[in-house]
C-alpha cells in the first residue's frame, strides 16, 4: 500500500521530533546539565517512526537503553521526557528512572531498559496478555543486533512463535554492540536468519528509509493483529553518535570514512528529498516543521529546569521493596 500525503508528513514530523530532541539532549549532556548516561537515537529515526506510525495508543512497545526515540515516535511528551532526563519530579517516572527507564504506560510504551535484551520478554508477555484477553492489540519490541546473542531473545522468540502471539520483533541492526562490531560476535551475515529457527517469517528492511519501514512494519502489524502470529524485521541502520552521549571517550572503534558514508544516507534528508520530489512539502514548509519542533524542545528544557527535584520523602515510593525494621 502506498503511503498517503498525510502519512508522509506524519513520518517526517516523527523523525524531526526525535532528531531535535536527541540533539538537544546531547548538547545538554555535553554541558553537564543532564545526570547519568545518555544513549542517543540519532541516525535511526526512520525505524521507530516507520513502525510507530502503524500503531494505536493501545498497542504496546518495549524498548532498549537507547529508548528516547521510541517514546517520541509513539507520541511522548517532550516536557515529561526532558524532566525525566534531568531527574526532576515532573518527569515520566518522577525523576527516578532517568534516560534508561523512561516510559509512558498511557501510550503503551512499557519502558526503556538498561539491561540488554530485557525488553524482549516484556513485549512477549504483553502479547501473551493480549491474546489471553482476546484483544486485537499488538506488541512491538525494539532491540539491537547484540540482543539476539542472549538467552532472553531465544526463549521469548520461541514462546511467541509456539503460541502464535501478536508480537513484532524489530531488530535495529546498527552493526555495533557498544564498541564491538557485530561480525565478531555472530557467524551469520543477516540477523534475520535467526527467525527461521523459530518458524517465524522475517524480512530485511532499509532502516534509513522511513517509508520502507512503514510498509514492512505495517504488513507485520496487520498480520499480528489478524491472529497470524509473530514476525521479525531486521532494520539495517546506523547510529551517528557514539554508544553513550556524543563523545568517544578515547575509544576509536569506527573509521571516519564509515561514519561519513552512513551519514550520506541520513534518514531525514532522504525523506525530505522525497517530500519535495513528490510535491508533498516545500522547502519552506519543511523548515517550518523544524522551527516549530525546535520551539517545543526549548520549552521542554525550560519546563524541566524550572521543575523541582524529587522530595527525599518519596524515596521508597514506586519501588518493589523497602527496608523493614530489623527483628
Amino acid at each position: 500500500m502506498e503511503p498517503t500525503e498525510d502519512t508522509l508528513k506524519d513520518l517526517h514530523h516523527r523523525m524531526v521530533r526525535i532528531r531535535l530532541f536527541e540533539e538537544a539532549a546531547g548538547r545538554l549532556a555535553e554541558a553537564n546539565r543532564l545526570p547519568g548516561f545518555l544513549h542517543l537515537y540519532v541516525g535511526e529515526e526512520a525505524v521507530a517512526s516507520g513502525v510507530c506510525a502503524n500503531l494505536r495508543d493501545s498497542d504496546q512497545i518495549s524498548s532498549t537503553h537507547r529508548g528516547h526515540g521510541h517514546l517520541v515516535a509513539k507520541g511522548g511528551d517532550f516536557n515529561q521526557m526532558m524532566a525525566e532526563l534531568m531527574g526532576k519530579a515532573t518527569g515520566y517516572c518522577n525523576g527516578k528512572g532517568g534516560s534508561m527507564h523512561i516510559c509512558d504506560l498511557d501510550l503503551g510504551m512499557l519502558g526503556a531498559n538498561g539491561i540488554v535484551g530485557a525488553g524482549i520478554p516484556i513485549a512477549v508477555g504483553a502479547g501473551f496478555a493480549d491474546k489471553y484477553k482476546g484483544s486485537d492489540n499488538v506488541s512491538v519490541v525494539f532491540f539491537g543486533d547484540g540482543s539476539t546473542n542472549i538467552g532472553a531473545f531465544h526463549e521469548a522468540a520461541n514462546m511467541a512463535s509456539a503460541l502464535q502471539l501478536p508480537v513484532v520483533f524489530v531488530c535495529e541492526n546498527n552493526e555495533y554492540g557498544e564498541y564491538t562490531p557485530r561480525m565478531t560476535t555472530m557467524n551469520i551475515t543477516d540477523v534475520v536468519d535467526r527467525a527461521t529457527g523459530y518458524g517465524m517469517p522475517g524480512v530485511i528492511v532499509d532502516g534509513m528509509d522511513a517509508v520502507a519501514m512503514w510498509e514492512a512494519s505495517g504488513e507485520a502489524i496487520d498480520r499480528a493483529r489478524a491472529g497470524e502470529g509473530p514476525s521479525f524485521i531486521e532494520a539495517k541502520t546506523y547510529r551517528f553518535y557514539n554508544h553513550s552521549g556524543v563523545q568517544v571517550l578515547g575509544v576509536k572503534y569506527r573509521t571516519d570514512d564509515e561514519l561519513a558514508e552512513w551519514k550520506k544516507r541520513d534518514p531525514i534528508e532522504i525523506h525530505e528529498g522525497r517530500l519535495q520530489e513528490l510535491g508533498v512539502m516545500s522547502a519552506d514548509e519543511i523548515a517550518s516543521v523544524h522551527a516549530l519542533v525546535d520551539a517545543e524542545v526549548e520549552e521542554a528544557i525550560r519546563f524541566a529546569e524550572d521543575s523541582p527535584v524529587p522530595d527525599p520523602a518519596v524515596l521508597l515510593e514506586d519501588v518493589y521493596t523497602s527496608a523493614g525494621e530489623a527483628n
